[in-house]
């Protein structure tokens, strides 16, 4: 019965509290009646009211109003919090989803990473490979010398300079008693060549990265500076240095950093010992701006060039401006001198020639009478006369100058 009660009480105070409020005067109100109608009745009937029996019948009505008070109480409870178990319910459902989602990108994260992680190793073993392929063939001296000067040779197409024009590629040796030719020449501006050896030393320095004993490792790099002084002294034995067109030194291009790197940190002065053996060292980074100076001197030039024969060509054909126009002029004169020629020879013809024709034509003589009746033409109009002031006055181009006919 409570639970009904609550359950409807529930409904009636979460939506009519005010209507709770009048049924409970109603049942206050009557109360009262009927306590007050049986307090009637036993004093119509002449008998005495008990008061203990009104005093029970109070307390009975009490203890009613007071069970249905704690009845309303319990429903407006239970009603907030059926209201917060019914939110606490959808924070719950909210956050299970929030944590299914959550759960979800992780394990999709986790499988995008599993994936690279297994490309990259795929990636690494390739890349190791690769590098041992390399390695492997760097070991050949012959195949040192072509690796080295294949990347020469693009790195000087990259500074703008082109083969068999600023820069030559010739047969790469091996062999330090061989005939001594350079495997790179670069034709510098002014005519000075510059000689470039592109081969170099690399058994001890893969043997030494390959060691995993330090003191064994440090022995080996020792022998690769060792290795790499043997060839600038054999490469300054050739005397590249010595020929009338190149400077006073050979450059010996090695194409990794780490080759020279390892050199210097066993000997400290390596390079000080290669200068004085007229030997100069260098790596793709200091090579490249050496080789791009050298292009920037050459596109100087060809700039020098091209502004002196643009000069060249705007004086011959200055010159040639100056003869048309002197040329011109002459034209324009003598056109002008003829034309004033013709207009005093038409009224001497008039009077001579026609009429002491007109009058042999009066003697009986045969002859055309139509074509002495023509009228002579009129002189052309006078041509505009150009003078070399003209042009520099009004367009200040050129300062013309008269041309003589030997000319």
């Amino acid at each position: 019965m409570i639970v009904g009660g609550s359950c409807h009480d529930r409904g009636m105070t979460s939506t009519n509290s005010p209507l709770v409020t009048i049924i409970t005067l109603m049942i206050g109100l009557i109360l009262g009646l009927v306590i007050g109608f049986l307090i009637w009745r036993r004093g119509s009937s002449g008998t005495a009211i008990d008061s203990t029996d009104l005093t029970e019948q109070l307390s009975a009505a009490r203890a009613e109003r007071d069970l249905y008070k704690s009845e309303r109480d319990n429903a407006v409870a239970g009603s907030k919090l059926a209201g917060e178990l019914e939110a606490m319910k959808g924070a719950m459902e909210k956050l299970q989803k929030e944590a299914g989602d959550a759960d979800r990108r992780r394990i999709e994260a986790e499988s995008d990473i599993r994936a690279q992680v297994r490309a990259m190793s795929t990636h690494n073993e390739s890349l190791v490979a690769q590098t041992k392929a390399i390695a492997g063939a760097l070991t050949n001296a012959a195949t040192r010398g072509k690796f080295g000067e294949a990347q020469l040779e693009l790195m000087l197409e990259n500074a703008g300079l082109r083969k068999d024009i600023e820069f030559t590629a010739q047969r790469s040796t091996t062999d330090a008693d061989s005939s001594g030719i350079p495997d790179i020449t670069v034709k510098m501006p002014g005519g000075t060549k510059l000689f470039i050896d592109s081969k170099f030393p690399f058994d001890r320095f893969i043997e030494a990265h390959e060691e995993e004993d330090s003191d064994a490792r440090e022995a080996l790099f020792a022998e690769h500076r060792k290795d790499l002084f043997s060839h600038v002294q054999t490469l300054a034995k050739r005397g590249y240095h010595a020929s009338q067109d190149s400077p006073d030194f050979v450059i010996l291009f090695v194409p990794f950093e780490s080759l020279l790197t390892e050199a210097l940190r066993v000997d400290p002065l390596f390079l000080e010992n290669a200068f004085k053996l007229n030997v100069t060292i260098a790596t793709p980074t200091s090579m490249m701006a050496l080789l791009r100076t050298i292009g920037n001197v050459y596109s100087r030039n060809a700039v020098a060039r091209n502004a002196e024969d643009i000069s060249k060509s705007a004086a011959s054909f200055m010159k040639d401006l100056t003869l048309l126009h002197s040329r011109i002029i002459k034209v324009g004169t003598a056109i002008n001198s003829l034309s004033k020629a013709y207009s005093e020879l038409i009224p001497t013809a008039e009077s001579t020639v026609k009429r002491a024709a007109a009058k042999i034509l009066s003697y009986g003589v045969s002859g055309d009478k139509d074509k002495l009746a023509l009228a002579y033409p009129d002189a052309p109009a006078q041509v505009r006369e150009i003078k070399n002031s003209d042009i520099a006055a009004e367009d200040d181009f050129i300062d013309a100058e008269e041309v003589k006919e030997d000319e």
